[in-house]
């Protein structure tokens, strides 16, 4: 090999959740030779986002090292991919290194892309609007609902899948419920604009938010996206998809959800689904290995499967993949199956919590047995805000859960 090859058994894109508990548990099964690719020198557990966008926690308690993280004994490729060669066996990097692999797994994550909505990037860097979808602005929303008290606050969701689908609604019960406490809710027209026909895609989970959004007076628009962001008339256009009409709504307050897609490497790779035109890596949505590439296996976001990207999901994905592809390199059948299992905690006060758990059947799918998770509950917050962040950085990142 040159100098600027290296040379994997299984070589790991991206060293996120996915990636690094994929990593965790191929070590703990003895595997070796193992590499990740992964540039970033922090981890970050995402769904605290919500949390300190909504001051309830920390943004500092959601970041740690990626060196802390990191299973011992698996290689640190700290750079960017940014191509695949499926024939030649190959992974292209930013700095011009390139990874040869016997095996390749792929969960970079997914990008987000600001500007498919007009006026949406240039509209973060005002005082008015923000978006948990970013460490650095999570604490801004914070301030920014501290500060409201009356005017029109909006919160977007945008069509397509997204990572945590259910977060652009729960920033918008945390906001609710605080100026609720403070005395203001009253003089604070709250409108939550998402793109689906009903407020979850789960019947009875759609029915206790749709209790929610009563009791807090919230303004639903469904069917209906932002296509358009004013920031220096602070207004944002609105698109109802289903009456084929739009309007003006001005803002006081703005928390806003960008799309989301496979990175763009992705989309322009041979990996990609061809079908797909936001780029996600071809896989079969039980074994996850690529459907034309028998040695390329992909979990997380970035994969084409059809479940909601949550980190629940990938909880379930690891150990499938783990399995699958010991199995694909044994040369055996690959019997491991994922049935699409994902779960929304859904805040639906600063403290109560939905568990929305459900499967490929888009029926519910509980795990805790005796507890109807159905319902919000004061037990699920603290196992939103305790429970889940203890389980990642202690078990689910060293492939243990």
């Amino acid at each position: 090999m040159s100098a600027h090859t290296i040379d994997h058994k299984v070589a790991i894109i991206g060293g996120g959740n996915a990636g690094i508990s994929l990593a965790a548990r191929l070590r703990r099964a003895g595997m070796t030779d193992i590499g990740i690719i992964e540039p970033a020198e922090t981890h970050y557990y995402q769904p605290l986002w919500t949390l300190v966008g909504g001051g309830r926690a920390p943004a500092s308690e959601s970041a740690r090292s990626e060196a802390s993280v990191m299973p011992q004994g698996v290689g640190w490729i700290k750079d960017r991919a940014e191509g695949v060669d499926p024939d030649a066996q190959t992974v292209s990097t930013s700095s011009g290194t390139t990874i040869h692999y016997d095996h390749l797994v792929v969960c970079p994550g997914i990008q987000l892309d600001w500007d498919s909505v007009s006026g949406m990037a240039e509209s973060i860097d005002t005082p008015q609007v923000s978006s948990n979808y970013r460490y650095d602005l999570a604490p801004k929303t914070w301030q920014m609902i501290q500060k409201m008290r009356s005017g029109t606050a909006v919160f977007t969701m945008p069509s397509g899948p997204i990572k945590c689908a259910g977060a652009p609604q729960k920033i918008a019960y945390l906001a609710a419920d605080y100026w609720r406490e403070q005395g203001v809710l009253d003089a604070i027209r709250v409108v939550l604009v998402l793109p689906t026909p009903g407020m979850f895609g789960v019947p009875v989970f759609a029915e206790e938010l749709e209790r929610v959004v009563a009791r807090y007076g919230i303004e639903v628009r469904k069917n209906s996206e932002v296509t358009a962001v004013d920031p220096d008339g602070r207004s944002v256009t609105i698109t109802d998809n289903s009456a084929g009409t739009t309007d003006e709504l001005p803002y006081d307050l703005l928390h806003v959800v960008p799309r989301q897609s496979a990175p763009d490497w992705i989309k322009a790779s041979p990996i990609a689904d061809p079908e797909n035109p936001a780029g996600y890596v071809q896989i079969d949505k039980n074994t996850l290995r690529h459907n034309r590439f028998d040695n390329i296996f992909a979990l997380g976001d970035a994969g084409s499967s059809p479940n909601s990207k949550t980190g629940a999901a990938i909880r379930k994905q690891a150990p499938v993949v783990a399995e699958n592809l010991q199995a694909s390199i044994a040369g055996r059948p690959l019997t491991a199956q994922y049935g699409g299992y994902a779960s929304c905690p859904l805040t639906t006060s600063r403290k109560t919590m939905l568990l929305a758990e459900f499967d490929y059947t888009m029926q519910p799918a509980p795990s805790i047995p005796l507890i109807d998770t159905t319902r919000e509950r004061r037990d699920m917050w603290f196992l939103k805000r305790r429970g889940l962040p203890a389980l990642y950085w202690n078990a689910i990142l060293t492939g243990r859960a």
